[in-house]
């Protein structure tokens, strides 16, 4: 049984994600969608992404944690991973969904293992120096969408 293996993103239509390792928006809505989905399942991000999250909501609550280093960190409710191949073990040993939540060159090593993408597209357009990697929609079938007033909620299924 092959586990499922999403990307969940929030980037502008010309694909920002970031600016200075920071989300360029703060988006209630959003942030708010984002803990509901991932909430009980297992989250895997890049070191500077789990410290681009403010201390005070990290690691991130009711989530299983797995941060993807060469830097031998410790911390309490993480694990840190200093190799892709371990952290996705590691991720499936963990009996639900497994979340890619960034940053730049995670998202570009999960792409094509991905089952699923779960996208807010961010209507305003803002400057970044951080993009989510180009993909071939062809290769994913939309099967549902939400709109907001400042983004829109899509998921997608691999075909």
């Amino acid at each position: 049984m092959t586990k499922k293996l999403s990307l969940i993103v929030a980037m502008t239509t010309d694909l920002v994600i970031g600016n200075k390792g920071k989300l360029p928006w703060h988006i209630s809505e959003d942030l708010k969608l984002f803990k509901e989905i991932t909430t009980n399942n297992t989250v895997l991000m890049g070191r500077e992404t789990y410290f681009s999250i403010p201390k005070k909501y990290r690691p991130l609550p009711s989530r299983n944690n797995i941060v993807l280093t060469s830097q031998d960190l410790e911390e309490e409710g993480v694990d840190f991973c200093p190799r892709f191949v371990e952290a996705l073990n590691l991720a499936r040993e963990y009996k639900n969904e497994i979340f890619v939540i960034g940053g730049r060159s995670l998202y570009q090593q999960t792409l094509p293992l991905a089952t699923h993408m779960y996208i807010s597209k961010i209507k305003k357009r803002y400057v970044g120096d951080t993009f989510f990697p180009m993909f071939n929609a062809d290769d994913w079938e939309q099967i549902h969408e939400k709109e907001f007033k400042e983004f829109d909620f899509q998921i997608y299924t691999r075909k």
